[in-house]
């Protein structure tokens, strides 16, 4: 080893005994920091990650290599020192590795060199530092397949140019294999080509798996040609006489079994998914144990079918492999019950017309375009999820993200590939199961208890006792014990709780008998699962029916086997006219909000005109509201006192569109929520916030271009759209868990009563950054002549402003103390039943926007070409998941995706940061050499040789 070392010393010295090393190492950096900053537009991107330093690296990789290599053995034969070297008391084989070390130190050298990139993006954003170690990884592992081609071809010829030229070449072949454009060629023998290929190999560590098939596949690239290289060394001694032959023969026998194995270990490995290591943060490309827990709790077979056609658009090619292995995962960790396949239906007409016929699965049309022309391919890219009955279609619309580049291409690349699984998986596993199966799966019985004072019981419900006894016994009988039934006096001497105590625990309160009577009752029912205790109260009436729904819904609630239900109100769509008169579409509409809250949940519209929310309704979400009487305030009163969730959208503000001008404007909301948010210790100011860190808004600019008007649109800082990045969500709160930024529009700052939550858990969701202000004017047209930075004046103090927040506890109700006799058209049972405190379970969320989830906003967000308000659609998912206690998903739904938005640079900020990493690179660079000079002043140039023998 020591005579290697000195091989490789000796090297080195060469390389910087000249400024070659240098040029080559320093033009490596600079291209390197040029793509970075440049080609790639790292700022332009906005996101803190490294992407674009490894996205070019392999074709700078196989320059910087080739440029290495081509003079270690091609310049010592033109020289006559070969001769030298392969007399010398050296094994070839150390030849060979002390220079394989010299080239892969330097190759070292230049990759360490760019560690000021990562370092500057991970000072300025939350940088994952899992991918940047794979990318590094990579790196390494793909120069030494490139190094060891280069040093291969430098034997074989004695010209450098020569093997400059064929390094390149050879290194260029290698990495284009597997590229999208020759798969997408060759697309019958894609997996084989991708198999093949080192750049698809490199695409794969790069993301932050070390896989170990990856690593064997390197291994073999570098070790089959440093092999060929001794053997190509060992031949220059060979003579081509028979007395040599067999020795010949030897060892090119020797070389293909080397081969055949590694090319077997290879053909091994290839079909093991399992053997790899997730470095992302949240280990996003693994499968999470909520995942897991779910695939091991099912009773029924699962079948995942991708259905992907071979011929697809070439952005979507690359996606496949991820895909098929990601299903892979799925398949093994069902263990026997998940069957997992990728399909092409273009190759099989019966899978064709399954698909068609069976699930309404079609082909999707894509444009590709081409040099000379422009083609349309049908093709699929959809994922099938069948379990029993049910079955959910994930199309490539929700599988997909798509980046715009600066030059005018996109970035297409999965979204959270587990999360959309998962979430499709658990709304067909759930939509599947029965109320037997959800006690059958109970780690403890059900327990449920009526508690009733028979004595003083009202005459108008003698009979709800009986009813409660039937239907618990009847849901009792076939449980095998999982559900229990129990009938308590809570007032009855020696009863097992007080009525102190069930107030303590469970928030109840008995009934007033009538409205002047000092006699109370208790009719109420609870329903305890473990540590989970549910107050259940039966919705229309107390039927049979009624009481059964409750029960069932109850169960259904404690249970992880049930798809929820959200109920979601929001204002009535009503279709405007014109200015002509004409009849168009409403403006104002919440389609999109049900549409994305629909893939995990049964979604129902709630009328509240009744007085009351339907019992097995597990949150419900308020979009503006408004308009409301007192009967409606009563019922999500009620809702709330019963420990249920509500998330309010609650802004003091509604967006109008004026028929005429077609401009925005602003309306104060009648008959909202405004006085109830207040009683329970949220109030909505009247003022709105305006923020110097927004959402740009889209308007159109008409210019002459050559004596013609040419209309574009143009982004103009809009201070009533409030961006709200990281620095500004709660750091320890779920709901915001992985959100990259919320953008609320015409938000009302809204102020928590600390005395009247004292006792309740509250948190701040969301704040405006300390530069914002207030605006008491409902004037939304900005003026950029008088105000040329923000379109309206800063006024009054800035700071930060509270603008939505959530609150757990128990509640009084708003109703308290009221007589509910002049609610006209409540019912009187509800009246009479009126609860006046929440258990602690009960949750409120306030944003104070009415408009951060129209679809006018998202219209209008989208004027840009942009997806951002597919953020506050996210916010509302994590807001309901949390609602429900749905933290599994909401978990996977974060995991890996904390927010890697860059904050906003000035251009000279931007430049600096571009400046530094130039100087810093640089100058370190002149140091290594600096050094690595004084040394050698004091070195042997030919440590192998004895000092006579120096020439």
């Amino acid at each position: 080893m020591n005579q290697t070392l000195s091989i490789t010393r000796k090297e080195l010295a060469s390389y910087f005994g000249s400024p070659m090393a240098l040029i080559f190492v320093g033009v490596f950096l600079a291209a390197t920091l040029f793509t970075f900053f440049w080609v790639e537009t790292f700022f332009a991107r906005g996101i803190a990650d490294v992407r674009p330093l490894f996205r070019n690296m392999p074709l700078l990789l196989i320059f910087l290599t080739a440029a290495l290599t081509m003079r270690q053995w091609s310049e010592e034969e033109q020289s006559g020192a070969l001769e030298i070297l392969l007399t010398l008391p050296v094994q070839g084989w150390q030849l060979v590795l002390g220079k394989f070390l010299a080239v892969m130190a330097l190759v070292l050298l230049a990759l360490a060199l760019t560690l000021f990139l990562p370092l500057t993006v991970g000072i300025l954003g939350n940088l994952d530092w899992g991918p940047v170690f794979g990318g590094y990884v990579a790196a390494i592992l793909l120069a030494a397949a490139y190094t060891a081609i280069g040093l291969f071809i430098s034997s074989r010829t004695d010209n450098p140019l020569v093997a400059l030229i064929l390094t390149g070449l050879a290194g260029g072949l290698l990495y284009l294999v597997g590229t999208r454009s020759v798969v997408d060629f060759f697309s019958g023998a894609g997996d084989l080509l991708r198999a093949l290929g080192a750049g698809s190999r490199f695409e794969s560590i790069e993301r932050g798996v070390i896989d170990l098939r990856d690593l064997i596949y390197y291994g073999t690239i570098t070790a089959l040609f440093l092999i060929l290289n001794m053997v190509s060394l060992d031949s220059k001694r060979w003579s081509r006489g028979q007395r040599t032959l067999s020795y010949r023969r030897g060892v090119w026998i020797a070389v293909a079994l080397v081969l055949l194995n590694l090319l077997a270990l290879n053909l091994w490995l290839h079909p093991l998914h399992g053997l790899r290591l997730d470095l992302t943060a949240g280990r996003q490309y693994s499968l999470s144990q909520p995942t897991r827990d779910l695939l091991n709790s099912l009773s029924e077979p699962l079948l995942i079918r991708a259905y992907i056609s071979q011929r697809t658009h070439p952005l979507l090619a690359p996606l496949t492999p991820t895909i098929a292995d990601m299903l892979r995962e799925y398949e093994i960790a069902g263990a026997g019950q998940v069957t997992a396949e990728v399909v092409d239906p273009i190759s099989d007409p019966d899978i064709e017309a399954e698909a068609v016929q069976t699930y309404g699965i079609r082909p999707t049309p894509f444009r590709e375009s081409g040099r000379y022309e422009t083609s349309v391919i049908n093709s699929y890219f959809d994922i099938l999820i069948r379990y029993g009955d049910q079955t959910s279609i994930i199309n490539f619309q929700d599988l997909i993200e798509v980046e715009p580049l600066r030059d005018g291409g996109v970035d297409v690349r999965l979204r959270n590939l587990e999360y959309d699984l998962t979430r499709a998986v658990k709304k067909t596993v759930f939509g599947f199961q029965s109320i037997d199966a959800v006690l059958a799966a109970l780690d403890q019985p059900a327990q449920f208890t009526l508690y009733l004072t028979p004595n003083t019981l009202p005459a108008e419900l003698a009979e709800t006792p009986a009813i409660v006894r039937k239907v618990a016994g009847e849901i009792a009988a076939p449980s095998q014990g999982k559900f229990l039934f129990n009938e308590v006096d809570p007032t009855a001497p020696g009863s097992p709780i007080s009525p102190q105590q069930l107030f303590d625990i469970y928030q109840i309160q008995p009934y007033a008998v009538s409205l002047f009577s000092p006699d109370s009752y208790y009719l109420h029912m609870v329903l305890q699962i473990g540590d989970q205790a549910q107050v259940v109260f039966p919705s229309g009436g107390l039927t049979e029916a009624d009481v059964r729904g409750a029960i069932e819904s109850a169960l259904k609630r404690a249970s992880t086997g049930f798809l929820k239900v959200a109920g979601v109100w929001s204002p009535p769509e009503t279709p405007t006219q014109d200015m002509f008169g004409n009849m168009q579409q409403p403006y104002n509409t919440y389609r999109t909000v049900r549409q994305v809250l629909a893939e995990e949940y049964e979604v129902r519209e709630i009328d509240l005109s009744a007085g009351q929310v339907p019992a097995d309704v597990d949150v419900l979400v308020l979009l503006a509201p408004q308009n409301f009487s007192d009967v409606e305030r009563f019922a999500i009163d009620q809702y709330l006192m019963r420990g249920g969730a509500v998330i309010a959208s609650a802004g003091n503000y509604t967006a109008l569109v004026d028929t005429f001008s077609g401009g925005l404007a602003l309306a104060p909301v009648s008959g909202g929520i405004k006085e109830m948010l207040a009683h329970y210790g949220v109030d909505v100011a009247d003022t709105l916030v305006l923020d110097p860190q927004n959402e740009p808004f889209p308007i159109p600019i008409t210019r002459q271009v050559g004596g013609f008007s040419v209309q574009e649109i143009q982004a103009l800082d809009y201070p009533f759209f409030v961006d709200v990045r990281s620095d500004g969500m709660s750091k320890e709160h779920p709901i915001v868990a992985g959100l990259s930024a919320v953008t609320i529009n015409w938000a009302s700052p809204l102020f928590v009563d600390e005395a009247k939550n004292a006792d309740r858990q509250a948190s701040t969701l969301l704040s405006s950054t300390s530069g914002a202000w207030l605006r008491a004017s409902t004037d939304i047209t900005p003026n950029t002549d008088l105000y040329p930075r923000y379109g309206f004046p800063v006024e009054g103090e800035t700071g930060s402003r509270p603008l939505a927040v959530v609150i757990q506890g128990s509640f009084e109700s708003y109703f308290t103390g009221k007589d509910l006799s002049t609610l006209q058209g409540l019912d009187a049972n509800l009246q009479f039943n009126r609860i006046d405190r929440s258990p602690a379970s009960a949750r409120l969320l306030v944003i104070g926007s009415s408009e951060f989830l129209d679809d006018l906003v998202f219209n209008i967000s989208s004027g840009l070409g942009g997806d951002r308000y597919l953020n506050s659609l996210q916010f509302l998912q994590n807001a309901v998941d949390w609602a429900v206690e749905d933290l599994d998903l909401l978990g996977i739904r974060a995991r890996g995706a904390a927010s890697r938005v860059l904050p906003p640079l000035e251009e000279s900020d931007q430049t600096f940061w571009e400046v530094l990493n130039y100087i810093l690179a640089l100058a370190a660079l002149g140091v290594i050499a600096l050094v690595w000079y004084l040394r050698r002043s004091n070195e042997q140039p030919f440590p192998l040789l004895p000092a006579s023998e120096w020439k």
